[in-house]
């Protein structure tokens, strides 16, 4: 049990590690991707493949006709290239391609991702990485597998972004001198749509899988884990323990989610500061706000970050995309970073960009470390009490999505 514990330990930055083979002709020529995963999130990245990186879509998995038709003409994929079914994803990995971008609910993506890495595929994965501790043990797993021989991205967009990078690099030095407390939020609207007349329950499940607690992690995983992982981020690892409670207030029409979270986490001792105490909380119903931040006050000034979301649903344009840090070393970092857009978009170039170079991507470590920081804190929540990371880790639960379909 301790191996896997010291296995999770360190959590370093984004890799960059030599190929172990050469990529040919891959330099001059189109990177041919797949898609696992065609609904929203799937076409709104798979754009950004083609008009920015110059990727070719070329294969498509789906549960569902209706997305891969809409996908198939979209993208122009030939029929006998469009795979339906959940496991379909085998089909498309075991095609003619180089990469697969897992854009499916976070419950799936351990089987998948485990897939793509066996074929040899490069692979771009949507956060967060998995709903549990086992899926985010075989995440890693497949990271450590895939290092050395195919890029392995985990799409956080905050951290491709200059300015939040800066920041980051700001705090590491010691700009805010030693981190004593964080606030962490993500503050939200995800509206209460109700499934369409005709679904039966598990095509609910899936469709509006980000209202389900098994396919999606609850909203502290799968919504959540963009303002923990900054977080995570600034603070350079990941708590040894947390506290909560949580509830569901407001969404009823369906689904199983809950709609706040209220977490302590508790960071390791940073020296003279003691350990490190960041009050997260989270409502997925917000009216009039929506804010997505991670403040860390330091002993000599405090870092504010918010990631950007444009003019997208409803955000207040005081803190949209803010960054900067106040005190002893005041910098301005950005008034409006486009972190939604441009992050996601930096992702997709740097991605195909190693692909033809061979200069390899791995950010697995430090995306599993963040999604089960999100998963300790679903877990004490759940409780209404405090859980340490290695009861988390020992606890080992595997969530079970019981589908008939």
């Amino acid at each position: 049990m301790h191996r896997r514990r010291d296995f999770l330990q360190t959590a370093g930055g984004l890799l960059v590690v030599p190929p172990a083979t050469a990529f040919g002709s891959q330099a001059n020529s189109a990177v041919e991707i797949g898609i696992i995963g065609i609904g929203g999130r799937g076409n709104f990245v798979g754009d950004f493949f083609v008009k920015h990186a110059g990727a070719r879509v070329v294969a498509l998995a789906d549960a569902f006709v209706d997305r891969l038709e809409t996908g198939k003409a979209k993208y122009g994929v030939a029929p006998s290239r469009v795979h339906r079914g959940l496991q379909s994803y085998r089909d498309l990995i075991a095609s003619k391609l180089d990469a697969v971008i897992v854009e499916t609910p976070p419950y799936f993506h351990p089987e998948q991702v485990a897939a793509a890495v066996a074929a040899g595929r490069h692979v771009f994965l949507a956060k967060p990485v998995a709903v549990d501790v086992p899926g985010c043990l075989s995440i890693l797993d497949s990271a450590e597998r895939a290092r050395g021989k195919v890029s392995f991205l985990v799409d956080f967009q905050t951290r491709a972004q200059p300015a939040f990078q800066e920041a980051a690099a700001r705090v590491h030095r010691g700009d805010i001198g030693t981190p004593s407390f964080g606030h962490v939020f993500y503050h939200g609207s995800g509206g209460d749509p109700a499934p369409r007349p005709g679904w039966s329950r598990d095509e609910a499940r899936l469709r509006m899988w980000n209202r389900d607690r098994v396919l999606s992690g609850d909203i502290v995983v799968e919504q959540n884990v963009h303002a923990i992982d900054v977080g995570n981020w600034l603070l350079q690892g990941r708590p040894v323990k947390a506290s909560g409670s949580s509830g569901r207030n407001v969404r009823f029409k369906f689904g199983d989610c809950l709609d706040w979270f209220a977490v302590h986490f508790t960071y390791p001792n940073r020296g003279a500061a003691g350990d490190v105490l960041v009050d997260f909380s989270s409502v997925q119903f917000a009216k009039g706000f929506y804010d997505i931040c991670a403040r860390i006050y330091g002993t000599e000034g405090t870092v504010d970050t918010h990631y950007g979301l444009g003019k997208r649903f409803g955000v207040d344009p005081r803190y949209d995309g803010f960054v900067a840090i106040s005190g002893a070393k005041p910098w301005k970092g950005a008034d409006r970073d486009p972190t939604f857009d441009d992050g996601a978009i930096a992702n997709a170039v740097r991605f195909i960009d190693s692909i033809r170079t061979g200069k390899l991507l791995n950010n697995g470590r430090e995306s599993v470390d963040s999604t089960l920081t999100c998963v300790l804190g679903r877990t004490a929540a759940y409780r209404g009490g405090t859980v340490a990371w290695d009861e988390m880790l020992d606890l080992n639960l595997k969530l079970d999505a019981r589908l008939a379909l």
